[in-house]
């Protein structure tokens, strides 16, 4: 019998998992409000492939290396691959937004010192600054128990599908100018049917404090997190390196 697997995405109340503890069972789908919460809830031998960053640099060139790996596969859908920076620029703010000028003037802080540890120099997007606050709960808990990482891989859902289409990205974005795309959704369903997953269970209301988009990313996930427990996944780049804390700074398809 095949390991629990799992694949989870970050999401708005949290983070979104679908999984399937067996290879007999239905699909399931579930949003938890904390990652432990998450990791809690599975079994304790769940293989989980997550889309969120594993590894923080203290320097950075360019980017970590997974970024800079996976990039090129992915065509016209490379943009949907952020650039992370080193840890101290993704701990350097923790505090709460009251605000969005509180917010903008955390990421220029943030920035400022990503661009102290990279070489070249860069500051750091804002949409990558918007997934901070995860990569640090992630982070953490993974510190806490290094052998965590044994059983949860960071992955990319864009790259996933890639990898999963015989190397061919999706022809449509899943976003347009910052919102789902519907046609882009649709084209990503047809995949996920293919390869397994119940239309019924594609096409049912995404679970509160979780978008559409959120939701088919977790389900490549879970795609991926079998292709792990089976032995097949790649790390990108091959081979890896460690941060710090001895946390593998990789992605896996």
């Amino acid at each position: 019998m095949m390991a629990p697997v799992a694949g989870v995405d970050g999401c708005k109340r949290g983070w979104i998992c679908v999984f399937r503890l067996d290879g007999r069972a239905p699909h399931e789908v579930k949003v938890f409000t904390s990652f432990d919460g998450l990791a809690a809830h599975l079994p304790q031998q769940s293989v989980v492939a997550v889309d969120m960053p594993i590894g923080l640099p203290d320097k950075t060139a360019g980017g970590r290396g997974p970024e800079q790996a996976v990039r090129p596969f992915l065509k016209a859908r490379k943009s949907s691959v952020f650039s992370m920076p080193s840890r101290a620029a993704v701990y350097a703010e923790t505090g709460r937004f009251e605000n969005e000028a509180e917010r903008l003037a955390a990421h220029r802080r943030a920035s400022a010192m990503a661009f102290k540890t990279s070489d070249p120099p860069r500051k750091i997007s804002i949409q990558a600054f918007g997934l901070f606050a995860k990569v640090r709960e992630l982070d953490s808990w993974l510190c806490a128990d290094g052998s965590r990482c044994k059983r949860v891989i960071e992955s990319h859902p864009e790259f996933a599908f890639t990898v999963l289409n015989k190397g061919e990205p999706m022809a449509l974005p899943k976003k347009i100018k910052g919102r789902v795309n519907p046609d882009g959704m649709t084209e990503r369903r047809a995949f996920l049917a293919s390869k397994g997953f119940a239309a019924d269970f594609l096409n049912q209301p995404v679970p509160r404090g979780a978008n559409t988009d959120d939701f088919l990313d977790a389900c490549v996930m879970m795609l991926i997190a079998g292709r792990h427990a089976r032995g097949e996944t790649i790390p990108y780049p091959s081979p890896y390196t460690y941060d710090s804390f001895n946390l593998p700074i990789a992605i896996h398809a």
